[in-house]
């Protein structure tokens, strides 16, 4: 993983305060080993970015976008966004918030099926 940057964990720490509602209700589904016993954390640095959440041990970032994210031009900052961290050995994966707040259940068995594979 690249080296942080000085006050990164300040950042992570304000992201964390000011998450989404989709966030919230994802983190209450995954935290304290919820999900399938994956271990997850809030906000991790890697490089210039800060994944939503993140299974260290499997190397699986899990970014929720909300509707800014449907326009062309946000889309492929998300590709170079995921390139990057794949790069540093991570998978990203992507949900809408809109399929975290109509089916949270599939959406946490595409993550159990994503850290499975490993």
């Amino acid at each position: 993983m690249a080296l942080q940057k000085p006050g990164s964990s300040e950042r992570a720490r304000q992201l964390r305060k000011s998450d989404t509602q989709a966030e919230r209700r994802l983190w209450e589904a995954i935290r304290d080993r919820r999900l399938a016993g994956y271990k997850f954390v809030r906000q991790l640095p890697v490089g210039p970015y800060f994944a939503d959440f993140a299974c260290r041990e499997c190397k699986l970032i899990i970014e929720l976008d909300g509707a800014t994210h449907g326009t062309d031009e946000a889309a492929h900052h998300d590709e170079r966004r995921s390139a990057l961290l794949g790069e540093q050995g991570y998978r990203v994966i992507r949900f809408f918030n809109e399929d975290i707040y109509r089916n949270l259940e599939d959406a946490c068995g595409t993550i159990v099926a994503a850290l499975d594979k490993r």
